[in-house]
């Protein structure tokens, strides 16, 4: 078609026709590039990044005197701030049956009913198997190093093996300085595994856990109500025969599936159980109540002046002395209360009298003279 053909039927010029023709794409206006604000403080930004390559961008705007909105530093910042503190790449690691296990603490925001008028928010363990996936949780009272390593043992019981390696964060009751505590130590030594702490600062570390802790917070918790500790973890246990059933893309699989090749790799578990919960050797004063993570649990007054051996799960108290029982109770999960049981009450009741009976008996037993004077 000839070019006043073209231009008598689209009624344009002949000259845009033949720009048409002789570009290799279709015509399109472009502006031309205008530059942006910070263009001149680009050379006061790139000397401070050179000495401080992670200054934040507020601090920059207050030493370059910037007198814009912080959009458009910003902006200029995500664009050169690679070039200074480096790219830091994220490799994909394949984990073998029964290698490794990462472990985790997780604080669900919803605060738990734990006594009459008062509610906690307590930490919930999470262990991701590493080959597997193959998740477990548990609500435990504290974070103190025998409750953690008692939801610990719950976890690896349920499973029925060991893992090789354990993976944690420097949580402080296991490993807050950069060593493996010793409380810690024993655990592992007696399941014959190792506990592994992960870089400061390096959440990436140990990923699936933490992936398992966004999984937890944005599938399990919206939505539910829960009345106590126990119904959280039955809740949690009924949502996890779900969660281990689901297909997870990066093993192609699902972790109920594969537990089973994870587990014939794992290390069996030993014939003697490891030492968990909480511990303490005190000597039981004249109120015959012992305290543990805040709470005080009534003793049987008579052994008041010996030494009392208190042993704490997650579940129960146990008080001995000289290897004999004098105190069980249910443990209490609230703050600052006072657990006593009526027998002990009675029994302190009745040294109570008997003192008195005694103290009055040796006083009648006192001669009195007709000048006042006893003898």
């Amino acid at each position: 078609m000839p070019i006043k053909a073209i231009v008598r039927r689209l009624g344009i010029s002949r000259n845009t026709v033949r720009r048409a023709l002789a570009s290799d794409e279709p015509p399109k206006y472009q502006r031309a590039p205008t530059g942006s604000v910070a263009d001149p403080f680009e050379p006061q930004i790139r000397a401070l990044l050179s000495e401080w390559p992670t200054m934040p961008a507020p601090v920059i705007a207050e030493r370059i005197g910037w007198p814009y909105s912080m959009s458009p530093l910003k902006k200029r910042l995500t664009l050169i701030r690679p070039e200074y503190v480096g790219i830091d790449p994220v490799d994909r690691v394949a984990y073998e049956p029964g290698q490794v296990a990462q472990c985790d603490l997780w604080f669900p925001e919803t605060p738990i009913p734990v006594a009459a008028g008062q509610r906690r928010v307590l930490p919930v363990l999470v262990m991701t198997l590493g080959f597997s996936r193959f998740m477990t949780a548990t609500m435990i009272p504290s974070r103190q190093g025998g409750d953690i390593l008692a939801g610990m043992w719950w976890s690896i019981r349920g499973i029925g093996r060991v893992t090789k390696t354990l993976i944690w964060d420097r949580e402080s009751a296991i490993g807050g300085n950069g060593r493996v505590t010793t409380l810690a130590a024993a655990f592992a030594g007696t399941l014959a595994t190792q506990i592994k702490l992960a870089p400061p600062r390096d959440p990436e570390y140990k990923g699936m856990v933490e992936r398992a802790n966004q999984f937890l917070e944005t599938s399990f918790l919206p939505g539910r109500l829960f009345a106590s500790p126990a119904d959280f973890n039955q809740q949690l246990d009924d949502w996890l025969v779900k969660a281990n059933a689901r297909t997870v893309r990066s093993i192609a699989g699902r972790p109920v599936d594969l537990l089973e090749t994870d587990y014939q790799a794992m290390i069996p578990l030993p014939p003697v159980r490891p030492q968990v919960g909480l511990r303490n050797r005190i000597r039981l004063s004249r109120d015959y109540h012992v305290r543990l993570d805040t709470v005080d649990y009534s003793v049987d007054p008579r052994v008041i002046g010996k030494f009392v051996d208190i042993v704490a799960s997650t579940d129960t108290v146990t008080i001995t002395c000289d290897g004999n029982l004098v105190a069980r109770h249910h443990r209490s999960w609230a703050r600052q209360g006072v657990v006593t049981d009526p027998a002990h009450a009675a029994t302190a009741a009745q040294m109570r009298a008997a003192l008195a009976e005694d103290r009055q008996r040796r006083q009648a037993a006192v001669r009195h003279h007709t000048d006042g004077h006893t003898g």
